[in-house]
């Protein structure tokens, strides 16, 4: 039985005003071969790398605000071109969107607890989706209505 509990990791996005810049930053940074997957170097692994890889996520700031995720799948070792020994914060594809939580600017990167973590949004990828909701709840009563919130899988 895996007893490790899960940490996320928490991190500016600087040089990027939107989750859609992320993405196609990570996109570009493929194309051009700097990567195969995406991935994020900095000078240290976390002290808590096995509790990271146990499910944890990369927490975005974008803009002063708790806006997306990444699922963490591994930390690489790399030699820089000075050749420091350094570490690649290794990511899965997919960016999630989550609660836009405010968050002031902060050096380097923090842990993150699950329970202090945003929740993600609904209708992942689904353009329009908010606004087919907002015409359904004007289509019909609110009454006719019973709304489950669940949260999503971190």
């Amino acid at each position: 039985m895996n007893t490790t509990k899960t940490m996320n990791l928490l991190k500016l996005c600087v040089g990027v005003n939107t989750v859609e810049e992320l993405e196609e930053w990570q996109k570009e940074r493929r194309k051009s071969g700097v990567y195969t997957s995406p991935e994020h170097v900095t000078r240290f692994r976390p002290k808590r790398y096995e509790e990271v890889l146990n499910g944890g996520s990369l927490y975005w700031v974008i803009n002063g605000a708790i806006a997306a995720r990444q699922r963490i799948i591994a930390f690489d070792q790399r030699i820089d071109p000075e050749g420091i020994k350094r570490w690649a914060i290794v990511f899965d594809d997919r960016i999630v969107r989550t609660e836009p939580v405010p968050k002031r600017p902060f050096q380097g990167w923090r842990y993150l607890t699950p329970k202090k973590s945003p929740l993600d949004l609904p209708f992942q990828g689904q353009t329009g989706s908010f606004e087919n909701v907002r015409r359904l709840f004007e289509k019909y009563p609110y009454e006719e209505f019973k709304i489950t919130i669940e949260p999503y899988p971190r």
